[in-house]
């Protein structure tokens, strides 16, 4: 264990019960970025046992120490049962950071709703200090459903409990660190401050036919605004460049070195909007996304198939990791669409998955859960156009241009772009990622991170003879 990490001198306590994805992410970036901290961790598998039982390891892992001043755990944790197994963290600034919420999070049928995992979370913000949302949506969308969660206790049930969490709540936005992908960007990205699209012909292939006649068009369908995305904006002769996804589970079986292009060959170009004989390149489409129901990849899969039936040019990676239930849909979806799969499946090289979004030209969510949304982001920032739906987080963070209400307004916008894919690709996308990043949030963590004036820690005694009843003192990280 390095120094500066050892309890002897560390400050801030970070215990994640989930370390995989982008809980993982963050407990790195802190550990990195912010003094005095120390980690301990669980591996990002079995999530339902973590959830259950993570706070009776943690008991043990955790060694005492008086120089703690600060817990910071994610909503995984049951927050409640650790400080109760050790009252010597219970006087420490106990801060809760929701990467999602048990109350909302979509489940087949209702019944199938474990009443537990919620109810940790609503007894872990009752006793925290802080409750950090990492969205708005997030944050609204759990308080507004404590009430009608409790009612499902068949009696005695507490009321108001939202209106006592509400004041410990606030939002920060998961940091991300956005890497320098000029040198993965094609000619056509780097070159798109100085593209123009006709507005005209920029509104009908985005919108279809039913979109706005241009005097009643606003601002959103110009492209002379300067960019807020992270993708350079370079003129021919400038140089300049510019300043990460969910869970670990098991990886994707399906083969990422698959790379063929429409016609079953070799892809050979990231190089603009034009092809080896000067035919302009079928759209590239990436769904960047957990292979997981609460997804949506359905809708995905039946967008896509009817873009097929019209005989429209598309090119497809579908990226992103899976768990042990990959759903059906992805084998049935795959054999009708093969002829236009550029990348099918997991890549665990980051630089390899930063080079399909720099090549792609449309990013598409078709989530029904989403807190959020770090891949979406990801592809913007190499110079992805968005599309998204007009729901959970996305109006929090994307312009209404890039949403759509319907499956048949996705379908249409998808149709659009692929008669005229130099639309995406010369949009200058209007997407303020810079808001996202960790040099616009750090300031928030390490004020978040930082003890309370008044903080005296106690020391309780007695919690290591608790401990070693149940077995030995260890540590993980």
């Amino acid at each position: 264990m390095q120094e500066e990490n050892s309890p002897s001198v560390s400050s801030v306590l970070l215990v994640e019960a989930f370390y995989g994805g982008s809980h993982k992410q963050l407990i790195d970036l802190l550990k990195e970025r912010v003094e005095g901290c120390v980690a301990y961790t669980l591996p990002a598998k079995k999530w339902h046992w973590r959830a259950r039982t993570a706070a009776l390891h943690f008991m043990q892992a955790i060694p005492a120490s008086s120089s703690y001043r600060v817990l910071f755990t994610s909503s995984v944790l049951n927050l409640c049962e650790l400080v109760a197994l050790r009252p010597d963290l219970a006087s420490l600034k106990k801060v809760l950071y929701f990467h999602e919420n048990q109350l909302v999070y979509p489940v087949r049928k209702d019944q199938e709703r474990d009443f537990q995992y919620g109810y940790n979370q609503v007894l872990s913000c009752l006793v925290a200090d802080v409750v950090v949302f990492n969205s708005s949506f997030n944050m609204e969308s759990f308080l507004s459903s404590v009430a009608s969660f409790m009612k499902r206790m068949p009696d005695h049930r507490p009321k108001d409990l939202d209106e006592l969490i509400r004041p410990k709540c606030l939002v920060l936005y998961f940091p991300l660190q956005f890497p320098d992908v000029t040198r993965l960007l094609p000619k056509h990205k780097l070159l798109r401050g100085d593209a123009r699209v006709s507005r005209v012909d920029d509104i009908i292939a985005l919108q279809g036919p039913q979109a706005p006649r241009p005097e009643e068009e606003s601002s959103q369908g110009k492209d002379e605004a300067a960019p807020s995305s992270g993708v350079p904006c370079l003129s021919p002769d400038a140089g300049g460049g510019t300043p990460d996804q969910e869970e670990d589970p098991r990886r994707s079986p399906a083969n990422p070195e698959e790379d063929r292009g429409a016609d079953g060959k070799k892809d050979a170009t990231e190089e603009g909007t034009g092809g080896a004989e000067g035919r302009v390149k079928p759209l590239h489409i990436v769904w960047p996304h957990r292979w997981e129901h609460d997804k949506n990849p359905e809708l995905l899969f039946r967008t896509l198939l009817k873009l097929k039936e019209r005989d429209l040019d598309f090119q497809l990676s579908v990226l992103g990791e899976t768990f042990v239930d990959v759903p059906e849909v992805f084998a049935e979806a795959r054999g009708p669409l093969d002829a236009h799969i550029l990348h099918w499946g997991f890549l665990p090289s980051k630089d390899d998955y930063l080079r399909v979004l720099c090549q792609a030209d449309v990013v598409v969510s078709t989530a029904k859960h989403e807190f959020f949304g770090v891949a979406m982001l990801e592809a913007v920032h190499c110079g992805c156009y968005p599309l998204c739906p007009k729901s959970l987080v996305y109006p929090e963070i994307f312009p209404a241009e890039y949403l759509y209400s319907t499956p048949d307004q996705l379908c249409k916008r998808l149709q659009g772009l692929c008669r005229r894919p130099d639309v995406a690709r010369r949009h200058n996308i209007k997407v303020d990622t810079a808001a996202y990043s960790w040099a616009a949030l750090e300031e928030g963590f390490e004020s978040l991170l930082a003890a309370r004036a008044d903080h005296r820690p106690r020391q309780a005694p007695g919690w290591r003879e608790a401990a070693s009843k149940v077995g030995t003192l260890t540590s993980l990280h």
